[in-house]
């Protein structure tokens, strides 16, 4: 089996331009305001940093998203219902997918679509062991520019799409709406999504989740760099930026940046960008929600709120939406 995973994997890697993470850095760092997409943080070293992180102190998302689960699994499972055909955004480590799966009642497959391909290929091969009458149908892809997924021989009562760990933050609420409203189109009319969202809170609680005292964050920020000279072959003096991480209040959204401690000149994939002293390439949005502004973005792409839960401090949800149309 894991060989035929293997190759449908990259039949669908070939759908993404090999170039396209240099074209994407050099579209960035040529802006008036320079960026990365931060769906470039997942290498290998990247996605490890970013399970130490889940697991840090000030990090309250992960805890809190688990406890969601462990008191609500079988909840979760009965509404997304037997003979599902689940497809998780971002699977990462399949911690939070494995909580389901333990409960979900004869799961026609599991279609995991990450960026990260050793992380996914190690996914795909233990939960294929675990679950031995799961058929497991791994995707290293983008999920923000799938159209669709490969259907062949799976007969499946419903689709439910899975994307925990509040990702949608990642996204402006217009980017956020237009993901939503491909995620219909691929869950059908009668399919769901299982969405993860973290909720605004005191921003104290929010500063330091992005700024842990371990500096597990920072380290995981720069890494960006590190990845840009060893894959675009960039000359990023690592020690000439840090990391700056807030909560723009006015805005509802946590704003990461690398920041240039001198005026400087890198070369990147044969091109030369100057950074003056101070400035910031901004690397990642993660914007909080109330549940109204929860309903009005799912409502804008044809979804219907049918459950909402909360941790016990209230910072943070889990909510199973019905798609309304396709």
């Amino acid at each position: 089996m894991i060989s035929t995973l293997a190759h449908r994997a990259a039949e669908y890697e070939a759908a993404v331009p090999a170039n396209e993470f240099r074209l994407d850095v050099l579209k960035g760092l040529a802006g008036r305001e320079k960026s990365l997409p931060c769906k470039y943080f997942y290498d290998e070293t990247g996605s490890n940093l970013f399970e130490r992180i889940c697991g840090l102190p000030e990090y309250y998302l992960t805890r809190a998203e688990l406890g969601i689960l462990r008191r609500s699994a079988e909840e979760l499972a009965d509404l997304l219902g037997p003979h599902c055909l689940l497809i998780e955004f971002g699977s990462s480590s399949g911690l939070k997918t494995r909580m389901l799966l333990d409960h979900l009642i004869a799961p026609t497959a599991y279609v995991p679509i990450d960026v990260a391909r050793e992380q996914l290929r190690v996914l795909a091969q233990e939960l294929t062991r675990e679950y031995p009458g799961l058929e497991v149908r791994p995707i290293c892809a983008d999920f923000t520019r799938l159209l669709s997924i490969p259907e062949d021989e799976i007969s499946t009562q419903r689709r439910v799409v899975y994307f925990p760990g509040s990702t949608i933050g990642n996204f402006t609420p217009d980017e956020a709406v237009h993901l939503l409203l491909r995620t219909a189109e691929l869950c059908g009319r009668s399919g769901g999504l299982l969405l993860g969202a973290d909720l605004k809170k005191d921003p104290r609680l929010l500063d330091a989740a992005y700024n842990d005292s371990q500096g597990v964050t920072a380290a995981f920020n720069l890494n960006l760099l590190h990845r840009i000279n060893c894959e675009l072959m960039a000359d990023f003096g690592i020690e000439d930026f840090w990391h700056h991480a807030f909560y723009n209040a006015s805005q509802g959204r946590i704003e990461m940046y690398l920041v240039s401690r001198l005026d400087q000149r890198v070369r990147v994939a044969g091109h030369t960008f100057y950074f003056a002293e101070g400035e910031s390439v901004c690397t990642e949005y993660s914007y909080k929600y109330t549940f109204r502004e929860l309903q009005d973005l799912a409502a804008a792409a044809g979804f219907a709120v049918e459950r909402i839960w909360v941790d016990e401090q209230k910072l943070f949800s889990v909510l199973y939406f019905t798609a309304q149309r396709c």
